[in-house]
């Protein structure tokens, strides 16, 4: 089980500093910079998006000629940028994509996912909620992705980790696993990245 949260940890006081809303902003910014998955005028959806430390990143690398959408099931607080729209959704909800496509009716370049269930500290219960999301994200993922478009998603490492990889791998050209700087130590969280979406 991961170790609770430390206000002392780098990250975190770096977030604060920087006026990062949260320490996940390093984690998207390595992934996709690394990876090489937006640019700028691209299309991203962040599913999970609250309180916004992915989504204030993805907003910035698309820029005003871009557009970013971030939905959670918990309020997310106005980026103050018009090329990003946010709402209240719960992707495991009835209604969900048709929700996503009223809020945005192109495809999407990019689709993250920072969703994590609420843990219990029963790992393979844990594992098991991890997935159920990811899958989500997944099943959106393949519906709103242009083609050659890309995914990252989190999902926590278990017993049934190679199975989501191999689903994610029917869908992508390529899936590879990142686990960025700013993942705390004990964290069992990893990212699988999928490029070039194929229907």
């Amino acid at each position: 089980m991961a170790r609770p949260y430390d206000p002392r940890d780098h990250y975190a006081r770096r977030a604060r500093r920087e006026g990062m809303r949260a320490r996940s902003a390093y984690k998207i910014d390595e992934i996709v910079r690394r990876h090489r998955l937006l640019r700028a005028g691209q299309a991203v959806l962040d599913l999970g998006a609250a309180p916004g430390g992915f989504l204030l990143v993805l907003a910035e690398i698309v820029g005003e000629r871009g557009s970013a959408l971030g939905v959670d099931r918990e309020r997310i607080r106005a980026t103050g940028k018009p090329w990003v729209r946010t709402a209240e959704l719960d992707v495991l909800g009835e209604g969900a994509l048709d929700r996503i496509r009223e809020l945005h009716p192109g495809r999407f370049d990019l689709v993250t996912s920072d969703m994590a269930p609420r843990t219990i500290g029963v790992k393979v219960t844990d594992e098991a909620r991890s997935l159920e999301l990811a899958r989500a994200a997944l099943h959106i993922a393949g519906e709103v992705l242009r083609l050659g478009g890309a995914l990252v998603a989190k999902v926590f490492m278990g017993g049934d980790f190679p199975v989501f990889r191999r689903e994610v791998a029917s869908r992508f050209d390529a899936v590879q696993v990142a686990r960025p700087r700013a993942t705390r130590e004990s964290s069992f969280e990893v990212y699988v990245v999928g490029k070039g979406f194929r229907r």
